[in-house]
């Protein structure tokens, strides 16, 4: 690791693109990590993680309902997407967000949101179902957990709480609903 090392204008640029953090926050990641701009990444999804931690207990009475229509309009799906202010809630970014999380509740068909949504009866069942395993229930049932169907290596939870970093307000999925023509 260079410890002299300034990041170019294109550097923290092409940082920025693949990560969506603030200009400032890419330059100081990649000082950080002396130019590796794969551990800039990380430090940067650490960064927002840990902001998402301490937003999360601030109210999030604004938001946005994202829609995904598909199959020539033969399902569809809503997600209210909560967040802080009126401001965030006008952000495309956040509005894309909340679009790209009714196209994965489309995809990934989860049952709850959180794992706090999971009446304790599905749960043991689901325990039951899977010999103990309740974690690959939570991963298959909870949107959360699941892992997002545009890249895998990231969870629901990780693509929000990475929103919640860059722009700095508690974001909460509030509830989501699924339609689907001919099923009940």
């Amino acid at each position: 690791m260079d410890k002299n090392y300034t990041p170019s204008a294109a550097d923290v640029k092409a940082l920025r693109e693949a990560t969506n953090a603030p200009v400032m926050d890419c330059r100081r990641a990649l000082v950080e990590s002396g130019g590796d701009r794969e551990h800039a990444k990380k430090l940067l999804a650490e960064r927002g993680q840990e902001i998402a931690r301490k937003k999360s207990r601030l109210e999030a009475s604004e938001g946005f309902i994202g829609h995904y229509i598909h199959q020539g309009g033969k399902m569809g799906v809503l997600v209210e997407l909560a967040c802080q202010t009126d401001f965030v809630a006008k952000n495309e970014q956040f509005q894309r967000l909340a679009h790209d999380l009714a196209l994965h509740v489309c995809a990934a068909r989860p049952l709850y949101v959180s794992r706090d949504d999971v009446p304790e009866d599905v749960r043991k069942a689901g325990e039951a179902d899977r010999n103990g395993k309740l974690e690959k229930f939570y991963e298959e049932s909870v949107l959360l957990d699941q892992p997002y169907v545009r890249d895998e290596t990231k969870t629901v939870n990780d693509l929000i709480s990475s929103a919640v970093g860059v722009l700095g307000e508690n974001i909460k999925v509030r509830r989501f609903a699924r339609f689907d023509i001919g099923e009940g």
